[in-house]
């Protein structure tokens, strides 16, 4: 286990202002492969007993002070005792070597933080959901296949990082593609072995080419400005480990979403690239507290921090709904 002792900054860095309307505070809990995850509590004011509470992380290659203490912040105004945490590996969370992604262990950094959620005098155990943005949407859906704990979960924006990263884009990557893919990755653990480090795989690009696709100018508009732009945020600056994608070639998180029995809300923009992660996930699913909202006009990134564009009204009726 990891000495649990991170270093934790204590001023408001977040990319979003600082809502008078709740209270927050730095926690850290620890998940059970031992490594200690860092979080932002957001706690509506004024507020005593039992509350729902709701576990949020994401984008993929974000940290906790960007999209996902957005929400958290949001729905703690709303009534919620929310987290917004860094997965291992990333932000302030710990973890050796930094900057890496497991299906596996990013699927338990959400069961972790139920079960510091679930131990809370604050909290009642019977009314906790997760959210899950971008990438950590499908961490999401398959923290809820196995938690049966969780009692709704949303979706926002939502990425299949396993399937991505085998088929590529659009599923446009077959067979060979994916030999090569293997190839190129496992040269490079022998490079990183080799050297005692491990070669980024780069944030996102800038500057950007004047061919670049539309999501990929709508990342930079996110990552690489004041808008979104974060210090600790992978996105931002040096991205992930090159080889951080090699346990998601063979890994499908989806697999047993059709068997997930809790209530869940898939949202996703009509503009946005990913909307087929979204819509083909949706039709695994199985029973009539299951949702789909297609969001008019949004694109992917949209859904990160566009508060006109974001329901959370709907959001925060569904947990209601189903949180009680």
């Amino acid at each position: 286990m990891d000495n649990g002792k991170l270093n934790l900054t204590e001023e408001w860095d977040k990319t979003f202002p600082k809502s008078e309307k709740v209270d927050h505070c730095k926690i850290t809990f620890h998940n059970r492969y031992g490594i200690t995850l860092a979080a932002d509590m957001y706690k509506p004011k004024g507020v005593t007993g039992k509350l729902p509470a709701i576990a949020i992380s994401g984008p993929f290659g974000a940290v906790k002070e960007q999209a996902s203490g957005f929400y958290a912040q949001t729905l703690a105004e709303r009534g919620f005792l929310t987290i917004a945490f860094d997965p291992s590996y990333t932000g302030e969370s710990g973890g050796e070597p930094r900057y890496v992604a497991s299906p596996d262990i990013n699927t338990e950094d959400f069961c972790a933080a139920i079960d510091f959620l679930s131990i809370r005098e604050d909290v009642d155990p019977e009314r906790i959901g997760i959210l899950g943005i971008c990438g950590w949407g499908g961490m999401a859906l398959n923290a809820a296949a196995i938690d049966t704990r969780i009692k709704a979960t949303v979706t926002a924006t939502m990425y299949d990082m396993s399937r991505v990263t085998a088929n590529g884009y659009f599923d446009a990557m077959d067979a060979d593609g994916r030999y090569e893919l293997r190839k190129q990755l496992n040269a490079q653990r022998t490079e990183d072995y080799r050297k005692g480090t491990y070669a980024l795989a780069g944030g996102v690009i800038d500057p950007l080419p004047d061919d670049a696709p539309q999501f990929v100018k709508d990342y930079h508009a996110y990552y690489k400005t004041s808008r979104g732009y974060h210090k600790r945020s992978l996105n931002s600056n040096g991205g992930w480990n090159k080889t951080s994608s090699l346990s998601f070639l063979n890994m499908p998180i989806l697999e047993y979403a059709g068997e997930i029995r809790s209530a869940i809300l898939v949202i996703h923009g009509e503009k946005a690239h990913s909307r087929y992660f979204s819509e083909d996930a949706f039709k695994k699913l199985k029973g009539e507290n299951k949702e789909l909202l297609i969001i008019p006009g949004a694109s992917h990134v949209d859904l990160y921090d566009n508060a006109a564009m974001i329901p959370f009204d709907k959001i925060t009726q569904f947990f209601s709904n189903y949180l009680k």
